[in-house]
């Protein structure tokens, strides 16, 4: 597992820790490393690994100091550090390159490159609200007024942050529009504000293109955002015909783009986030429905292993 350090992972809600005490319970051996404890010497990627198991009371944690091991010895490395996408997070995924065919990489680091979790989704425009991608705050300025109010997000942004609602002709609009774009440097992505997301978002979790499940995420008071960390709340829902619509269009591209364990983010019937790089929520499906998606994935990881 390749992963943000396990010592902050909070074991009641994050899904690498969830997929690492399922592995264990499987008996398979776990070690974790984060992404800056990997390497490549003669041709040879490796990581200065951990060994994971469980403490007194079942928590997930490591259990010994870290040692150099090669990737090749592993059955599957799952890659799953939190955005954003930066220098480090592209240099890993340009090492995990060199591990292919020597292991089970998930998800696949080409994609993960490539899969932008904001613009991956708009690949597929029929599905989305209307969106616009541009640095230029004239431009954020002109959609805005032409849809009412919009939401802007950084393209490598997460968990929420920086999203803003912007009203058209509201006052001090040109200086927030400034301000998130760097000055009309840097692209960001305004989507249409839907009013459903006072219901809350979908987050549907899908394994090689087929639903895990859903939950769905509530805003706190006053908030138009639902992120679990923003104060959300997590509450059961079944898939509905446009989630299965959504599905069942993304499915073939996230299987042939080797993005096996992705969650996607639907509001009102429509997509409005791909989340692959470390997508959440399977410890809230498991406890919302009494079910065991964290064992899925792993039955999935051994088949892909061939095991």
């Amino acid at each position: 597992m390749v992963m943000d350090p396990l010592e902050a992972a909070d074991p009641a809600t994050d899904t690498s820790v969830a997929l690492m005490s399922a592995a264990l319970e499987r008996g398979h051996r776990v070690r974790w490393c984060r992404s800056g404890d990997l390497w490549l010497d003669g041709g040879r990627v490796g990581a200065s690994s951990r060994p994971a198991g469980r403490d007194g009371s079942g928590r997930v944690v490591s259990t010994g100091p870290a040692a150099p091991v090669p990737l090749a010895g592993h059955d599957v490395v799952l890659v799953r550090p939190d955005p954003p996408v930066d220098a480090a997070y592209l240099a890993m995924t340009l090492l995990l390159e060199q591990a292919r065919g020597d292991t089970v990489i998930v998800n696949d680091p080409r994609a993960l490159r490539e899969a932008n979790e904001k613009l991956y989704a708009a690949r597929f425009p029929g599905l989305m609200p209307a969106h616009l991608v541009t640095a230029d705050p004239d431009r954020l300025t002109a959609f805005a007024g032409a849809v009412g109010e919009a939401v802007i997000k950084p393209l490598d942004g997460h968990g929420g942050r920086d999203v803003v609602r912007v009203v058209a002709g509201a006052p001090g609009t040109a200086a927030l529009l400034g301000r998130l774009t760097h000055g009309g440097r840097v692209p960001v992505m305004a989507q249409e504000f839907l009013p459903a997301v006072a219901e809350g978002y979908r987050r549907i979790l899908l394994l090689e293109g087929a639903p895990l499940g859903v939950v769905r995420r509530v805003p706190a008071p006053g908030e138009f955002r639902a992120n679990l960390g923003l104060g959300g709340r997590a509450e059961r829902c079944e898939l509905d015909d446009a989630d299965r619509r959504i599905i069942a269009a993304l499915a073939p591209t996230l299987v042939a783009d080797g993005l096996a364990l992705v969650g996607i983010d639907v509001v009102g019937g429509r997509l409005t986030e791909v989340n692959v790089t470390s997508p959440t929520g399977l410890c809230q499906l498991a406890a919302l429905t009494g079910t065991r998606p964290d064992l899925e994935v792993v039955d999935w990881l051994e088949r892909a292993a061939g095991r």
